[in-house]
């Protein structure tokens, strides 16, 4: 996505909750042949990082980030079982599936800056071990994927709303098959699944399941996505959803990673990225643009430079950016223009009709109905990585 994202970008690509100060690099590697190396450029200053999750959506590993920082150099992408040479200057990391998606975000701090963004994202450039040393690269392997046959397409492919609620099994099959879990989920969790069909090195065949199993899945496949995307995430302070420290490397915290992957996939850790994320106001009511509200922050979040912090808007009925007649979705760090109060403090007007032009510096638009605020802070600083720093409420202006 080489420009910033807007609310026709994210529905057009099904891209749910947005970063919009960066612009995003988003792709798949297949390391069942051989070896993916990643050459990651010197970016000068400028923020960014490469997120790299395995197929079960855990963070293993940021080759460009906060830890890594951004001077640049050479990775490997080793699939499971690969016992090869690299070459010299080629940093291995080891992956937990065959396949890895990568997805590199590049600081935007302002339009003026979208050219030096895009160039430090073409410099980020993935290549077979075979292309890097200059051979012919070798033969890609056969795929046949069923594609998901969905009710509206224009909703984000994670709603999961097949025409056929069966589906989402066939291919869950499939996926477990070709990215097999971690060994102790494969003998803790996988058996549990014996008895709907859903087998290791097997794909899964509804016509050998019973139909009232038949049934009691396809209710699932219908109802489970509904309720992760109104299940809380972390501990609620102040109307905002203080996350788990296990974000972006799961464990057992499946219902986390679950509603991860429904609601805003591939999170990082909390050493690269902070979320917070808010539906109530200061009196735990649903945050919705038939009100107006406000938001004084007397200390922002802290980071280390030269990263930056957003307060984004979305629509909490499909997750994508508002859209508005100043054509803003997000304020934070990269907007100086802000105006503070005379203590210092900095009052963010929450409403979907301007607010004034003495305001409009301040205004983050909402729709006329269900919203959600998303802060993000990147390369945070200590008290966001464990959790003690609480943004201030929402309150409802009298």
């Amino acid at each position: 996505m080489e420009n910033t994202s807007t609310p026709e970008l994210a529905e057009k690509a099904g891209y749910v909750l947005p970063n919009l100060s960066v612009i995003y690099g988003f792709g798949f590697l297949d390391l069942r042949q051989e070896p993916v190396v990643l050459s990651l450029p010197d970016s000068n200053g400028l923020y960014y990082m490469v997120e790299t999750v395995d197929m079960w959506t855990n963070a293993f590993a940021y080759p460009a980030g906060a830890e890594a920082g951004y001077k640049g150099g050479r990775v490997a992408y080793v699939a499971p079982g690969w016992h090869g040479e690299l070459p010299p200057g080629v940093k291995r990391i080891d992956s937990p599936t065959p396949w890895v998606l990568i997805q590199p975000r590049v600081h935007l701090p302002q339009q003026s800056g979208l050219e030096a963004a895009r160039k430090v994202l073409a410099e980020i450039k993935p290549q077979t071990l075979s292309e890097y040393l200059g051979n012919a690269a070798q033969p890609a392997p056969t795929n046949n994927y069923a594609v998901p046959n969905l009710i509206n397409p224009k909703l984000p492919v994670s709603t999961l709303d097949f025409k056929d609620p069966l589906q989402f099994w066939e291919i869950m099959s499939a996926v477990i098959n070709e990215n097999p879990p971690p060994k102790d989920e494969i003998a803790a969790v996988l058996p549990m699944f014996a008895p709907l069909g859903i087998e290791l090195g097997k794909q899964w065949d509804r016509t050998k399941v019973n139909p009232i199993v038949l049934k009691a899945m396809s209710r699932a496949a219908v109802d489970v996505p509904e309720i992760l995307a109104t299940l809380p995430i972390g501990q609620p302070v102040n109307g905002w959803f203080i996350p788990s420290a296990t974000m972006g490397v799961y464990g057992t915290d499946y219902s986390l990673r679950a509603y991860v992957a429904r609601n805003g996939l591939t999170a990082n850790t909390p050493e690269e990225a902070v979320y917070l994320q808010a539906v109530l106001d200061g009196a735990d009511q649903p945050l919705n643009g038939t009100k107006q509200y406000t938001m004084t922050f007397k200390q922002p979040p802290s980071f280390n430079e030269p990263a930056f912090r957003a307060l984004r808007m979305f629509d909490a009925t499909n997750y994508y950016p508002v859209p508005n007649p100043i054509n803003r979705y997000v304020l934070g760090s990269d907007y100086p223009d802000m105006k503070k109060n005379a203590d210092g403090s900095l009052t963010i007007y929450l409403q979907s009709k301007n607010p004034g032009k003495d305001k409009e510096a301040n205004w983050l638009p909402t729709p006329t109905g269900p919203f959600m605020l998303i802060l993000g802070t990147y390369a945070p600083g200590k008290a966001l990585i464990d959790g003690t720093y609480v943004p201030p409420p929402a309150v409802i202006v009298k």
